[in-house]
């Protein structure tokens, strides 16, 4: 039971502090307002993700996309319970990053059920490459299943033995 404790402490806190920026950024901006935080590298800036992450799926049809968005977070939270459920306790850094990804997807979903898209804000760009503006929500997602795939690349293999006839 340590490891839902973590899951609802680490999912919690990531759901706060997402909700609490996307707060800020949706009453004090208006869409597409942008503040320089650091010349031509980052902005904060104010937009409207109706697709998943990098703008995935946006101009789909939107009763396909809505549909769609409505029923996969709910479905990925069951999996992460489940997977949760047959992690070991004492396994802090899958649990941490599952969390991770629990309370990201917490963060997006509540935007839906809220606002029918997801406040994005984090806007970064080198010269002409730019990335999609994301929020905290996106960042514990890629964080959580970037740990999840260290894990699963270093972890040992189990040997298959050879039984002699």
């Amino acid at each position: 039971m340590k490891k839902f404790v973590f899951l609802a402490t680490i999912g919690g806190f990531i759901v706060c502090l997402d909700q609490m920026t996307k707060i800020l950024i949706h009453t004090q901006y208006d869409l597409g307002e942008s503040t320089t935080v650091i010349q031509g590298f980052f902005d904060i800036t104010y937009v409207r993700n109706f697709g998943a992450a990098f703008g995935f799926l946006a101009k789909t049809h939107p009763g396909f996309r809505d549909t769609f968005f409505m029923l996969m977070p709910p479905t990925a939270l069951m999996i992460i319970l489940f997977i949760l459920k047959g992690v070991e306790d004492n396994d802090k850094i899958q649990v941490v990053a599952l969390s991770m990804v629990f309370g990201g997807a917490v963060g997006n979903y509540i935007d839906r059920l809220h606002l029918g898209y997801v406040v994005d804000f984090l806007d970064f760009y080198v010269s002409d490459t730019h990335w999609p503006a994301f929020n905290v929500a996106d960042m514990a997602i890629v964080c959580g299943v970037a740990i999840l795939l260290v894990l699963m690349f270093f972890q040992a293999k189990p040997q298959i033995k050879k039984v002699n006839t």
